[in-house]
């Protein structure tokens, strides 16, 4: 993708939103006079305020670039991440935990399992949840340094002894240094009001590429006529990399493909995997369970206002899939749209290696190479990963002239959908608008990187440090561990984004942490919460059995297309999935499986160490019921969710 040209009222916006939040960072750092001000916002954010940031910690690169970029490589079945695993997951955090949460003064998610069971778990689950906000925040760094790459005409190199560093490199270390800047000054509370500006500027930036490419396009109508063309012959657009052919209906509705089974759509996935592994264990396990949105909750100013929280997060949750999904499928159906121009993005071969490239088709030619072998010799000469319907028809036209096989190796490279957003933005944004619209990738990307990284600087202060390293210190201390820790989470969070950098769809990657940490812990929840007979060692082993049962199945499990390695399959392949979203589905649902049945069975064979005055107000049947006669009836959590829930059923039926 070319550089965007961009004109000074671009820039200006850019400028002024990065010198606004870090003057926000600058403002706030006078009010940070404790650890609990710099680490847990001393529970006083307003209500509205905790609302929006809870949803705005998760619109990061996982929202705005992974989301478009599921929208065009599966279609409308990504609103199953929205309408069948958030909403009724966000519902059941406010009505049902939210209370054990805010109600037992835990600082931190794994304080409170602390409370319910013991250190071994807590240990086991800071530690976990550590590792995953630092992928989670290389992942989100990762795409803006990606789309800084593609989008400004700075372009850099720089050796450095032995060390080559590159515009992505360089790109990276900026933005980590911003993000640092006010979030060092201003700590959670920095994050989550950036977080509020976040979530208006997303609106305000996105609604009119999606106004305009309804427009261009011609409407939902003709949308659902093109990707029915598209569904017939997704090879064409370098959808799959091998000759398959869908329904009609495989991009344009969300449950009618599953009932054909995991062949029968683009996801690869069936009514087992998306219902269970996605919707229950997935959607469950991250809105309840992960602590970077929790803590939004926890930082309200009351107990109504921590349940109201998910509530009002709910809301325009329902309907970001407008902004967020709609954009993949617009780019899928542009490229179908003869005359329009419009392709949808791809990795460039860079001009040095064409002559490498071109010599490793020949001598696959020359070798009779599957089609496999010689996309894979192909990937090592160009850099660039190659789709194998494409490689077999390059194998049969390895004799034409240099000039003729250029843009075939080009047109046969595989789609770069984490650019999918960027490429529409490219297209339908004016100057002013253009810099409006890339402020809001921008600030969700940083964002993103923040709410991970404040999360992190929390959960290894007071769940690792202070609880096993250094007691008893001073509150100066641990403020002052909460900073030097937020550095070094910011340098972890680095390193991280080079290994998202291997992944062209960033919605990929993070599910398959969340299948490593989320899936198995919210089993440990969900027993711990609502079974007073769970035992601590039932929880620990039976959490740290969910792990090592994930990351066994990745190590047996492969996703079509890939080699054997670091996406999976590293031990032994025993099973290979259509995608790898069905490989993340079914390992979330296997790490949640193997820590329910371990917890459950060494729960009755085991002691319990707490009595039901210990878990009074930890454990659903042992804690006295919410009074909310004050609040008026339509107020009420449990009315607002079930209202909630019919309005997503609607949804579902209406995409059905």
């Amino acid at each position: 993708m070319q550089p965007i040209q961009l004109q000074w009222i671009d820039y200006t916006i850019l400028i002024a939103y990065v010198a606004f939040v870090i003057g926000i960072g600058w403002a706030l750092s006078r009010y940070m006079k404790t650890s609990a001000d710099f680490l847990t916002s001393a529970r006083s954010i307003p209500t509205w305020v905790t609302g929006l940031a809870f949803i705005s910690a998760n619109l990061g690169a996982l929202e705005l670039v992974g989301m478009a970029a599921s929208g065009a490589k599966y279609g409308i079945a990504t609103c199953f991440f929205y309408w069948a695993g958030a909403i009724p997951a966000m519902v059941f955090l406010a009505v049902f935990m939210m209370p054990f949460y805010y109600g037992s003064k835990a600082r931190s998610v794994p304080e409170y399992l602390k409370m319910r069971f013991d250190e071994r778990v807590r240990a086991l689950n800071s530690v976990a949840f550590a590792v995953m906000t630092i992928f989670a925040s290389g992942i989100s760094m990762n795409a803006l340094a990606k789309l800084l790459t593609n989008l400004l005409p700075w372009q850099f190199s720089i050796n450095l002894g032995m060390t080559h560093l590159g515009s992505y490199d360089i790109y990276l270390c900026i933005c980590s240094g911003v993000v640092l800047l006010y979030v060092l000054k201003g700590g959670l509370t920095s994050a989550i009001y950036t977080e509020v500006l976040q979530f208006f500027m997303i609106v305000l930036g996105f609604a009119p590429v999606v106004w305009l490419g309804l427009k261009d396009v011609g409407g939902w109508g003709v949308i659902k006529d093109k990707l029915a063309g598209v569904a017939a012959n997704p090879t064409a657009l370098n959808l799959k990399d091998t000759a398959i052919h869908y329904d009609a209906n495989a991009w344009s509705s969300a449950w009618k493909p599953l009932l054909g089974g995991s062949a029968a759509n683009p996801m690869g996935v069936d009514i087992f995997a998306m219902g269970f592994g996605l919707c229950f264990v997935l959607g469950f396990g991250y809105w309840c369970t992960n602590f970077l949105v929790v803590q939004r909750a926890m930082a309200a100013k009351n107990m109504t206002a921590a349940r109201n929280t998910p509530l009002i997060a709910a809301v325009p949750k329902m309907f970001f899939p407008i902004l967020v999904i709609l954009p993949g499928i617009l780019a899928i159906t542009l490229a179908s749209l003869p005359g329009k121009n419009y392709h949808l993005p791809q990795p460039q071969i860079e001009q040095a290696k064409y002559t490498a490239t071109i010599a490793a088709l020949s001598q696959a030619a020359a070798k009779n190479e599957t089609p496999a072998d010689a996309a894979a010799d192909l990937k090592t000469a160009a850099g660039v990963s190659f789709n194998k319907v494409k490689v077999e028809a390059l194998l049969k036209a390895a004799s034409l002239p240099e000039d003729q096989l250029k843009p075939r190796l080009q047109d046969a490279v595989e789609l770069d959908y984490d650019n999918v957003i960027l490429s529409l933005v490219k297209r339908y944004c004016p100057a002013g608008l253009l810099g409006l619209a890339l402020t809001a990738l921008l600030a969700s990307f940083m964002s993103g990187m923040a709410g991970n990284v404040t999360a992190f600087n929390t959960v290894f202060t007071y769940d690792l440090y202070q609880a096993y390293f250094a007691k008893g210190k001073t509150d100066s201390h641990y403020f002052w561990v909460g900073k030097f820790i937020t550095v070094v989470g910011i340098l972890l969070s680095i390193g991280a984004a080079y290994f998202a950098a291997r992944y062209n769809n960033c919605m990929d990657i993070i599910q398959l942490v969340f299948g490593f940490v989320n899936a198995p812990l919210f089993a440990t929840f969900l027993l711990g919460m609502f079974w007073k007979r769970t035992t601590a060692t039932g929880a620990f082993l039976g959490l740290a059995g969910g792990i090592a049962g994930s990351v066994v199945f990745h190590a047996l499990t492969i996703a079509q297309g890939n080699a054997p390695g670091i996406k999976g399959g590293y031990l032994y392949v025993a099973t290979t999935f259509p995608s790898e979203m069905a490989q993340n589905f079914w390992l979330a649902a296997i790490a949640f499986i193997a820590c329910f049945t371990l917890t459950l069975v060494i729960s009755l064979v085991t002691r319990r160490t707490k009595s039901d005055t210990d878990l009074k107000g930890l454990v659903y049947s042992l804690t006295p019921k919410i009074v909310d006669d004050h609040v008026p009836f339509y107020q009420k959590p449990a009315v607002v969710g079930i209202v909630l829930l019919l309005a997503c059923a609607i949804l579902n039926y209406i995409f059905w």
